[in-house]
């Protein structure tokens, strides 16, 4: 096992020679990411060289798993309450300033930052609130807030999230989900500020909801003092029945997609999910909550409270190059890293959990406290470099027996998914990694 060369560790990153230097658009060149770096080496090196064993360090050594977020002793993303967040406050570790839970608008906004902040420094990848505009709304009411007094929050939102405050001199990577109408099973429920139920419900809150979404859509529009695109926090939009394609506030979140590409959508149109089945975690990462409701929690509860542990990438491009023409071989050496990929992840969760419970994340042990409704990732990478390698450029993914043939491909993979939760007990699921 190869030692880390200490000078030449640091040496690489101040002359720019090391390519993790520009690897991630998140980081700029600083002291802040001198020290991620280093840290990430030796953190990578402890998850490869002394937690998992010999043959998952080599496969992804050798390329033909990849194992995210190596430097990173942590899970990868998380998805939180905002309604407990909004009822509890931020507080509850010891030791640490506490805050009730907030009583306005412009004080919500700033728990919403201190805490997607502070949690982003426990966890690899995305942190997320879904039914941001929902939740939000009762504050507008409550206070009767014009549009300029609205507007004004969202802007400090957006800005204080747009600041590196992240370990390696990173800006949090956030994402909001925004309902845009009050979803079904919260229309009936009585809001609750500073500890006191408000004389109306979320169904009760679609005016202020708008002025929101609007505030939120104009703000993000604009940009920074140099009309700079923020590139956090990245929303996702709910599209339901119910949604007014004609309205103002549509044609501002449209003109938003043309000029940025900002936002992402999930459709709810025609299909057999509804918005709370679904919470949005990053670029790429959705979790189907049914299969939270199947372990007998309710949906409003604890399904917020879920993410992802960890990912692990399949290198498809080179199984098509090593079993060119074979579908049997290909099929038996997918299933194997699957299977590695598996072992890997059930270890990192194992691991995880007991740093949880040990205190190294004293916020999410506050506010989660189990990885038992966390989802362990599996993807592929590559499958069109796949068909093309096994079919000696004769398809790609585009023609019909390339199509087919990955989609015979993902669908075993989804089989060897369902087989593993069966086996650990834990969540799987299928991301585009």
């Amino acid at each position: 096992m190869a030692e880390i060369d200490v000078r030449s560790s640091v040496d690489e990153y101040l002359n720019r020679a090391d390519w993790r230097v520009n690897a991630n658009a998140n980081q700029g060149y600083s002291l802040g990411g001198l020290i991620l770096n280093l840290s990430g080496k030796v953190i990578a090196n402890y998850w490869l060289n002394h937690v998992y064993p010999p043959d998952i360090g080599e496969a992804h050594r050798e390329g033909d798993l990849h194992i995210h977020d190596l430097d990173m002793l942590s899970g990868y993303c998380a998805g939180w309450s905002l309604r407990t967040l909004l009822h509890e406050g931020l507080n509850g570790v010891p030791g640490k300033v506490e805050s009730g839970p907030p009583r306005h608008l412009s004080s919500a906004v700033g728990q919403i930052v201190n805490f997607l902040g502070t949690m982003q420094n426990e966890w690899a990848g995305a942190q997320a609130f879904s039914s941001f505009d929902t939740y939000m709304a009762p504050f507008v009411r409550k206070d009767a807030l014009s549009y300029e007094a609205v507007r004004q929050c969202m802007q400090e939102l957006i800005y204080n999230l747009n600041v590196p405050s992240r370990w390696g001199t990173q800006t949090p990577f956030t994402n909001l989900t925004f309902d845009w109408v009050c979803p079904e099973d919260l229309r009936e429920q009585v809001p609750v500020i500073g500890g006191e139920e408000m004389p109306f419900t979320y169904g009760d809150l679609q005016a202020e909801m708008d002025l929101i979404n609007r505030a939120y859509i104009e703000v993000m529009m604009a940009g920074d003092a140099k009309g700079r695109v923020f590139t956090f926090p990245i929303p996702t939009y709910n599209m339901t029945e119910d949604f007014d394609w004609h309205s103002s506030n549509a044609q501002r979140l449209f003109e938003m997609t043309a000029r940025y590409g900002l936002p992402y959508f999930q459709n709810f149109i025609n299909s057999e999910l509804k918005p709370n089945m679904i919470r949005s975690m990053c670029c790429r990462l959705q979790l189907d909550l049914r299969e939270l409701l199947k372990r007998g929690n309710g949906l409003f509860g604890s399904a917020e409270q879920t993410g992802s542990l960890g990912v692990v990438t399949i290198n498809c491009a080179r199984l098509g190059y090593l079993h060119a023409g074979d579908e049997a071989a290909l099929m038996a050496r997918l299933d194997e890293l699957l299977e590695r990929g598996r072992d890997s992840l059930e270890i990192k969760r194992e691991v995880i959990q007991q740093l949880m419970d040990d205190g190294l994340f004293p916020y999410t042990r506050r506010y989660l406290g189990t990885l038992r409704n966390h989802f362990s990732t599996l993807g592929v990478n590559g499958i069109n470099e796949m068909i093309r390698n096994f079919t000696h450029d004769a398809h790609d993914i585009t023609s019909r027996w390339g199509h087919e043939f990955a989609v015979r491909l993902l669908d075993h993979v989804r089989e060897k998914m369902v087989e593993f939760q069966q086996e650990t007990g834990h969540m799987y699921n299928l991301e585009a990694t």
